[in-house]
């Protein structure tokens, strides 16, 4: 497939959103709300559900299916009420030894002036700080779109691995083409500029794992997704429960100063001006 045909099934409305894993991984699952300080964002869901026999707090943006719902979570897109409710949770989580799975499926934070207005980058560089001292396991998925410091606000983990037919970038293509080339129409030729498939992602070093998709992509079959996706986060959950925190918190942070590195290492990191 071409790097476009993998950015539209990564986008495909079809295609399993957080809430489809994560009633298939925790049945017992109970979504838990608002940030107690301003309100409850919908654009992620949170909450505790039992996981291999364990209790575990799972995190998730929702983009929605009907447009009805798609415009009640705001397409995924986290406002910062978002990041102050996943920070509570995984202060909770922390409080009571409690591992983290993050899904991560948006296109990016909301940049409207509400958002703007209420501190959106303020909140995201808040969650990024605040995930280093999150003594607990913390395992994350990219499920569908990883795009731009939205998706880096809740993919401070210590393992991230993405789905075969996922993306995972600075900037969506569209906003790429409109930075560099003032012209959103160069999508596709931003696209593959922007090495933001999970093959190019692995080969860089910045996931831990590719999860192959089912055939047809995960959009096909949800069950079969959900079960490849479980066993790929399990099997790197495990080792991260034997760790003390100290040793996990220094490893997490060891993690992302070598992702840094590659960055600084790369002096044509993304797309490339005429």
């Amino acid at each position: 497939m071409s790097v476009w045909e993998i950015v539209e099934l990564a986008r495909h409305p079809q295609r399993p959103y957080s809430l489809d894993y994560i009633r298939r991984l925790a049945p017992d699952f109970i979504e838990l709300h608002g940030d107690r300080l301003s309100a409850d964002d919908p654009a992620l869901v949170g909450g505790i559900g039992t996981w291999h026999g364990r209790t575990t707090v799972f995190l998730g943006h929702q983009k929605g299916r009907s447009i009805k719902e798609r415009v009640a979570r705001n397409w995924g897109m986290m406002h910062p009420e978002g990041y102050r409710k996943a920070l509570r949770l995984a202060h909770h989580a922390a409080k009571f030894g409690f591992p983290i799975l993050s899904l991560i499926d948006t296109p990016g934070a909301y940049p409207g002036a509400g958002a703007e207005e209420r501190g959106i980058a303020a909140a995201i560089a808040h969650a990024i700080m605040e995930w280093f001292r999150i003594p607990v396991p913390i395992v994350a998925a990219v499920i569908g779109e990883g795009g731009s410091g939205g998706a880096l606000g809740m993919g401070v983990a210590d393992r991230v691995i993405m789905l075969e037919n996922s993306i995972y970038s600075v900037a969506s293509p569209e906003a790429a083409a409109s930075i560099v080339w003032r012209d959103n129409s160069r999508k596709v030729e931003a696209a593959e500029q922007l090495q933001l498939t999970s093959r190019e992602i692995l080969a860089m070093g910045v996931v831990e794992e590719v999860v192959v998709e089912p055939d047809g992509s995960a959009s096909a079959d949800y069950d079969a997704a959900a079960k490849a996706l479980d066993q790929a986060l399990h099997r790197l959950m495990q080792p991260l429960l034997e760790m003390p925190a100290s040793e996990l918190l220094q490893h997490r942070y060891d993690r992302f100063r070598y992702i840094d590195s590659l960055v600084q290492a790369e002096p044509h990191f993304g797309p490339k001006i005429d």
